[in-house]
């Protein structure tokens, strides 16, 4: 790994490295994959050509960021160590999202495999492993570890930790898309206006490790500029710089980019923004209508739209009316 020349455009096209067991693995899971979606439609079912072409779009990004010079001058190059990140926990963990493998697998795998989804998708387990008080500290904790302290340092130093960080990658970044883009079959549903606020949370820490690697004067991994060889390459401080701003602006960029998707899925089911999901709206109701059903605005709340303007003030009236041994008005005398 010491003493890597200074990149050439000969050395970028063909300084590609082999990782046979990533390799297999992918290979494995893309003829499974493969297998399930000509089984499904076989079957009679419908699996949409845009699903898989996400799922070569991951493969691909995996191969970049583990086999490409990518990779080579990522032990060398702090920023470009930085791109790989990138790749490996926003990138490549959005196209596996979007590619739907856990819905494949149950619609394409017979009838056995679609009770084993079912039950592991409805587990509290799952449940527990794809919630954002889950994933967004898991992400956060990735992130800033990873970066702000000596890890860097010593997974330039031992090859174990750099494969334990770009799995601990792949993973985090998973867990944390699951529930919030696309439809992927993960057993629970956030609304969309909570998913673009995870979003948006989860650029905190992507903010905090880049304004902090471009502000700092103390070198977090001399190892990078230690692995080339003399004469080439920006100074520890300048490469550090250059991976901080890589990480707040591509990072927050791409956070950004994935908001703008989750809002143009909001606007095509047609939930807007009135709905907070199941277990805020259910909150939201019954602050607004207590806990019982009360009549004389609507003669009872079960069916009630309480993003009616109107409807939920006559409820709220009705409810307080109640709650001080009135008798309700009518709707007419109450807008009187």
């Amino acid at each position: 790994m010491t003493g890597i020349p200074a990149p050439t455009w000969s050395s970028v096209l063909t300084s590609w490295t082999a990782t046979p067991i990533p390799w297999v693995l992918m290979a494995l899971a893309t003829i499974g994959y493969a297998v399930l979606v000509v089984r499904l439609r076989r079957s009679g079912g419908h699996w949409s050509i845009w699903r898989t072409l996400c799922w070569v779009a991951a493969m691909v990004v995996l191969v970049l960021a583990l086999n490409s010079a990518l990779a080579r001058y990522s032990m060398v190059l702090f920023w470009v160590h930085m791109i790989v990140h990138l790749l490996m926990i926003m990138v490549a963990p959005a196209f596996l999202v979007a590619a739907q493998p856990i819905r494949l697998l149950r619609d394409g795998g017979g009838a056995r495999m679609r009770s084993a989804v079912d039950r592991v998708v409805g587990s509290k387990v799952w449940r527990y492993l794809t919630s954002p008080a889950l994933t967004v500290p898991l992400y956060t904790a990735v992130i800033v570890t990873t970066h702000l302290t000596g890890f860097q340092q010593a997974m330039l130093q031992n090859m174990w930790l750099h494969d334990l960080e770009l799995v601990l990658y792949l993973v985090s970044g998973y867990l944390l898309f699951l529930p919030l883009i696309g439809d992927e079959l993960i057993g629970r549903t956030l609304a969309y206006p909570l998913r673009i606020g995870v979003l948006g949370l989860t650029m905190g820490p992507d903010t905090l490790v880049g304004v902090t690697l471009m502000m700092t004067d103390k070198v977090l991994a001399p190892a990078f500029a230690e692995g080339r060889m003399m004469g080439w390459g920006p100074s520890p401080l300048s490469d550090q710089s250059a991976a901080g701003a890589i990480m707040w602006f591509a990072g927050d960029g791409l956070m950004m980019v994935l908001m703008v998707v989750v809002g143009f899925q909001m606007i095509r089911s047609g939930n807007g923004m009135h709905s907070l999901g199941p277990w805020l709206d259910g909150i939201r109701r019954q602050a607004t209508l207590g806990d019982a059903p009360v009549g004389g605005a609507s003669g009872g709340d079960a069916d009630l739209d309480i993003d009616d303007e109107q409807s939920a003030l006559d409820a709220y009236n009705a409810r307080l009316a109640a709650m001080h041994g009135l008798p309700p008005k009518p709707r007419d005398a109450e807008r009187d």
